[in-house]
């Protein structure tokens, strides 16, 4: 099955898209698909190009993805709240030449500052799905299938310039019937208020839903209010969110705006224990917490709506293969800690003209995940820490996340990162960055006694810094590279 097919899986009659006041069939919703279709192709669109998308969260962000694919193309989306100069890097790289866009950008600057001398005609998406007289477009030739790349996802660049991860369509449907023990039906309504650029939304909350005939309730960003009111009002039975939209959640909404959910699952980033617990005691739906990333389409673990298991990713999802593994890529011992690495569907082709780098992630047969985890004697998973992110003092490995829960747990606590810094007699020591809930304030005396408590002594950090707020990167995670940098800035400055 080819991803622009799912806008056939439900009822020509049902409801397949909510976007604000339109409400669309499938009926309708494959016909629009049809007509951005025709229009691409009358602009030169062809099989193999690249074709980027900078939009918000609407059905015409739909229609172009799925147009895209149906012609053989390769959709690129760009998160909208990149600058200038990280647009114009993703245009060069992928050799973008046509920019489906919801505003015109001015990007001729940064494009001169990166030497790329490519023409990118920019196309409104407003409008995209409606009818123009234009001839139809031809049919995907016989030989396309669906081993072919349907789509670049390039990561959040983290540790370096982004990289584009290439997903067949075969990557991305295998993912979403992975999907189908959580149960999806005709009847549910599913919110996407994930960002679509970003691959968790995308797959989860848009992708699953149309394979299960189900509708897709869009909003185009989060705002408490709006999101609250559109789950109480449209009767929201499926929610896919990130752990600071649970948080907000918690705060704002009763329990009677919350009455119609079924499932709630939270992804994107680990989720505090604290947060979830929160939720859960408020109002009466376990979170299911999952894991993936965009080199697996994303979904890797998830937890089973009728038996989660608080604190854990899950157990793989089905279709999937794991292990944890050492250095060496040997399976480590029952009970050890070792690297996350899985295999099957929905693991990517490989990264965008970056042959070295999929050999690495790839090596072996196995997508290396670079996160560091635990498996229960149920087979459910728990992400101990990035591998990345992991401290080495005195030869003792400390993994920032165990130290950041107990963190979370103290009174006036908000938000917590555990941060690797240079120690002359242990190498690295921790450094906790932290910021308080408004109108408290945190002893770091008493907090030290309690994680004293709690934790052997060469966990405990070194330094602990309260920040007016922690920077995130634009998929909601605490940039640690962005604080240390901070840091180190400051503390050069004295």
């Amino acid at each position: 099955m080819f991803v622009h097919e799912l806008a056939r899986c439900g009822a020509a009659e049902a409801l397949a898209i909510i976007d604000h006041e339109r409400r669309i069939t499938y009926q309708e919703f494959d016909a629009a698909v049809g007509n951005a279709r025709d229009r691409l192709y009358a602009e030169g669109v062809r099989q193999g190009d690249r074709v980027a998308i900078f939009s918000r969260n609407s059905a015409e962000f739909i229609y172009a993805y799925f147009a895209i694919a149906s012609l053989g193309a390769i959709a690129v989306p760009i998160n909208f709240q990149l600058a200038s100069r990280e647009i114009a890097y993703i245009l060069k790289d992928a050799g973008i030449r046509t920019l489906i866009t919801y505003e015109p950008l001015n990007l001729a600057d940064a494009m001169a500052d990166l030497r790329c001398h490519l023409k990118v005609r920019q196309l409104d998406i407003r409008g995209l799905g409606e009818k123009k007289d234009v001839p139809a477009a031809p049919a995907l030739p016989s030989d396309f299938t669906e081993e072919n790349p349907c789509v670049i996802i390039y990561t959040s660049g983290t540790t370096g310039q982004p990289k584009g991860a290439v997903l067949s369509h075969k990557n991305l449907v295998a993912n979403a019937k992975q999907m189908a023990f959580m149960d999806c039906k005709p009847e549910h309504r599913v919110l996407c208020v994930l960002p679509m650029y970003h691959c968790f939304g995308w797959t989860c909350s848009v992708l699953y839903p149309f394979l299960s005939g189900a509708r897709v309730v869009i909003l185009d960003s989060f705002t408490p209010k709006e999101t609250i009111s559109v789950i109480r009002t449209e009767g929201i039975t499926d929610l896919y969110v990130v752990p600071s939209i649970c948080s907000l959640l918690t705060k704002l909404a009763t329990a009677e705006d919350m009455k119609t959910l079924r499932l709630v699952v939270s992804g994107g980033t680990t989720l505090p224990l604290k947060i979830e617990q929160d939720f859960i005691n408020k109002f009466g739906v376990d979170i299911c917490e999952g894991y993936g990333l965009s080199e697996a389409s994303p979904v890797v673990t998830m937890n089973p709506a009728e038996k989660p298991k608080v604190g854990s990713i899950g157990p793989a999802v089905p279709g999937i293969e794991w292990k944890l593994a050492d250095a060496t890529g040997a399976q480590v011992p029952k009970g050890e800690v070792g690297e996350l690495v899985v295999r099957g569907d929905n693991v990517m082709l490989g990264y965008w003209n970056l042959p070295e780098a999929t050999q690495d992630a790839l090596r072996g047969g196995w997508l290396h995940t670079g996160d560091v985890a635990r498996a229960d004697e149920d087979g459910y998973l728990y992400i101990v820490d990035r591998l990345k992110d992991m401290i080495i003092s005195m030869g003792e490995n400390i993994y920032p996340r165990e130290v950041e829960e107990l963190i979370y747990q103290f009174p006036g606590i908000n938000e917590a990162a555990v941060i690797g810094i240079e120690d002359k007699l242990r190498g690295q020591a921790g450094a906790c960055f932290y910021t308080v809930h408004e109108g408290d304030e945190v002893n770091v005396r008493a907090l030290k006694k309690f994680l004293q408590a709690n934790l052997a002594l060469f966990k405990i950090p070194r330094e602990f810094h309260q920040l007016e707020t922690l920077p995130r990167t634009t998929t909601g995670k605490i940039a640690k590279r962005e604080i240390l940098k901070n840091f180190m800035e400051n503390k050069k400055k004295g």
